[in-house]
């Protein structure tokens, strides 16, 4: 939902500042790979925590099951939400617009402050020196 309403605020912002001026060819291939790269980071964090059967839902994450460490959750803390960020930028490249940028920026800063940080406290308290450990290893973004 987050993300979908900084897509939303990023199209408004994109219509009232002037456009950044590049040749669609690039603008689209530049899209298109962000997109794609996000939308592969996302699947392949459902199908980590698939493999681990656990929860995808970020809204409960006391009802983790297991402490995800392995494929995409080597490289990121957070594939699913840098997916969504990647995502965010493509469109803002579609829009042609610098403006737009702030809104990935905004969903990151949302997403640390109101959805990262009490999943990781919940984790901490779930999981203690291993999860701990596998924070100090992996960075949250990338």
């Amino acid at each position: 939902m987050v993300a979908l309403l900084a897509a939303g605020a990023m199209w408004g912002t994109s219509r009232l500042a002037p456009s950044v001026e590049l040749p669609q060819s690039l603008r689209m291939a530049a899209a298109i790979a962000s997109a794609l790269a996000g939308v592969g980071l996302s699947i392949a964090g459902v199908v980590s925590f698939r493999f681990a059967k656990t929860t995808v839902n970020p809204m409960k994450p006391e009802k983790t099951s297991a402490l995800v460490c392995s494929g995409v959750y080597r490289l990121t803390r957070n594939p699913m939400y840098l997916g969504l960020a990647l995502v965010l930028v493509a469109w803002a490249v579609f829009l042609s617009s610098a403006w737009a940028l702030l809104g990935p920026l905004a969903f990151v800063l949302y997403m640390n402050r109101f959805q990262i940080a009490p999943e990781e406290r919940a984790l901490a308290s779930m999981f203690g020196v291993p999860y701990a450990a596998y924070r100090s290893r992996v960075r949250r973004w990338m």
